[in-house]
């Protein structure tokens, strides 16, 4: 099952974002690894950042989002996690 997280920044936290870019890379790493990231990446004007990934439960997911350093360093103002279902390009 995909789901679709939105981690949408607090104000000041592009100067912060650097800081902590690197755990949150190997965070994300980790879920690769795993084989369970689908895509990442930062929204291009700034709000935030969009990730989706694979995951048996939304419980998966936000136990995920809680341990990444966006998270808990404060750079993520909110979290929003949503099921998604892929329609285009067709999942093999």
């Amino acid at each position: 099952m995909l789901f679709v997280i939105i981690g949408h920044d607090t104000i000041g936290s592009a100067e912060r974002r650097p800081v902590h870019r690197p755990a949150h890379l190997d965070h994300l790493e980790q879920i690769n690894r795993a084989g369970k990231l689908i895509l990442a990446g930062p929204l291009t004007d700034g709000a935030g950042s969009l990730i989706i990934v694979e995951a048996d439960s939304q419980a998966e997911v936000w136990d995920a989002v809680a341990r990444d350093p966006y998270v808990q360093n404060g750079i993520f103002e909110s979290v929003e996690v949503h099921p998604f279902l892929q329609v285009f390009p067709k999942a093999p």
